[in-house]
């Protein structure tokens, strides 16, 4: 995408409200706070998680504290009169959003005299929605990066202003990709909010092909079998790394699988599932799919903390040649199933 930004500086600050809830959004709030005026910041309710079940606030929420923001978790956007007024008493020049995780309806789109801007952890139009860091990993993308987009009613449709790109290198998990992207589109936001401010940019329609969704991950995917291929699995893995975390049943429990690689010069004609042997990795070698062989370095058994392969092995009892996999569970993994 060519580069439209054109000025350096506009002549005052802008006037921002932030929109955002997790992890991702944390380096960009942070950023923003140092270069323009921060009116408001907007995240979802606290939610109920860990051992406890507490309300938990989010890390936006708890970083606006940090910083003296003003934060605000209303349950809902559409059809709230008591928000709309407020956020339109701020006399914003432009809502900023970054995994907000509530829709913001035309309504409050209208609101701000330049619009809304969204950070997107994809290259759009592929990967629109929930899951653009995982979904990529997963499909094996050698490329992904951040978009800026003026945002419209749309699933993440809206015309780009920014984008720019990372390699996804190999056996990286999500949870660094995450990190690199959250950092990519805290550098991006700043230029882009100065070339709106100034009037110098403008933004160009997505592509019309090339569309593709990142639906959120469920927990039946993190499922796996040893029927897949490999490489297919130590995609997942690297996916669903560290959340929610890929598992697999096995006759010696269920156990969270970590860090794995496909062996790609070993073939073996033993039946998807069959332990193999160590490996020199200090892992675990077992027989996948397409004749494939899978190299587990590090895995979790349940209620245990995460251990190498090799540690592992030391209190089981698994034979070469024999199949380790659940039976019930491996009927739903066949190759491709």
């Amino acid at each position: 995408m060519t580069d439209i930004i054109k000025a350096s500086r506009s002549p005052r600050k802008a006037r921002l409200v932030f929109m955002g809830s997790p992890d991702f959004s944390v380096p960009s709030l942070r950023v923003l706070n140092e270069a323009f005026e921060i009116c408001a910041v907007y995240t979802q309710p606290p939610r109920k998680a860990g051992r406890g079940m507490k309300l938990q606030p989010t890390a936006i929420a708890n970083c606006a504290e940090t910083l003296g923001l003003p934060c605000f978790s209303p349950i809902r956007l559409r059809g709230n009169v008591t928000e709309e007024a407020r956020l339109a008493s701020f006399e914003a020049d432009l809502f900023v959003v970054i995994a907000y995780g509530l829709i913001l309806p035309k309504s409050v789109l209208d609101i701000p005299r330049l619009g809304c801007i969204n950070g997107h952890a994809s290259l759009l139009p592929r990967w629109r929605g929930a899951a653009p860091i995982q979904r990529a990993i997963e499909a094996g993308d050698a490329q992904t990066g951040v978009t800026i987009m003026q945002m419209e009613e749309g699933l993440d449709t809206g015309p780009m202003l920014k984008e720019a790109a990372i390699d996804i290198n190999e056996g990286v998990s999500a949870g660094a990709l995450h990190d690199a992207l959250a950092a990519l589109t805290a550098e991006l936001m700043p230029p882009v909010i100065d070339a709106l401010m100034a009037g110098n940019i403008q933004a160009i329609p997505q592509p019309e092909e090339g569309v593709s969704y990142a639906p959120k991950i469920s927990n039946a995917e993190t499922r796996l079998g040893f029927g897949l291929p490999a490489a297919e699995l130590t995609r997942k893995i690297c996916a669903f790394s560290p959340y929610p975390g890929a598992s697999i049943e096995t006759l010696s429990g269920r156990l969270k699988l970590i860090a794995a690689t496909a062996l790609s010069d070993e073939v073996t004609d033993a039946a998807p599932g069959s332990f193999l042997g160590r490996s020199q990795a200090d892992g675990i070698k077992i027989a996948c799919g397409k004749n494939s062989v899978l190299q587990i370095t590090k895995l979790q058994p349940a209620g245990k903390k995460p251990m190498s392969g090799t540690a592992f092995l030391n209190g089981q009892s698994w034979q070469v040649g024999k199949n380790i996999a659940s039976p019930i569970h491996e009927i739903k993994n066949r190759e491709g199933g």
